[in-house]
């Protein structure tokens, strides 16, 4: 996968990180997904996608959706978008960095289904393991929230 720099970031940094092959085909094997609402051509985990020139934001999520966003400041809008997905009777799995201290991670996450990583991944197109922990959110409809 080509690294896509995003303005505001160092050199040789990213907020898009390719998912491992290996962790979507389990993930997938449980889920099967219909659409992946954010992906780069080159690393679209479904035949059905979005890429930031459809701006997945915009869009209508439908099915059983994948969900590898963006882990900059605009996380929280994807985040807020599959919790509304859930809310429409459709299911997103995100992959996401653990920052259980965030404002989006609390808001909209706690209360659901988190699977946490063991160790750290190792994206797609990376020569070293990520910097951070990583976990899967699943956004079900038929999920009640616990408020805590």
């Amino acid at each position: 996968m080509a690294q896509h720099k995003l303005f505001g970031l160092a050199e040789n940094r990213t907020d898009v990180w390719a998912t491992p092959q290996d962790l979507f085909d389990k993930i997938n094997s449980v889920f099967n997904f219909d659409l992946d609402v954010c992906a780069l051509p080159e690393n679209a985990k479904c035949s059905r996608f979005f890429t930031p020139n459809d701006d997945g934001l915009k869009q209508e999520w439908t099915g059983t959706c994948w969900m590898n966003p963006p882990y900059g400041r605009e996380i929280i809008d994807w985040i807020s978008k599959a919790d509304y997905t859930a809310q429409q009777g459709h299911t997103v799995v995100a992959l996401v960095p653990v920052r259980t201290d965030a404002r989006w991670f609390q808001d909209y996450c706690l209360g659901r289904e988190i699977h946490f990583i063991r160790g750290r991944l190792k994206f797609g197109g990376s020569t070293s393991n990520a910097p951070f922990g990583c976990c899967v959110v699943v956004f079900r409809p038929s999920l009640i929230d616990i408020i805590w």
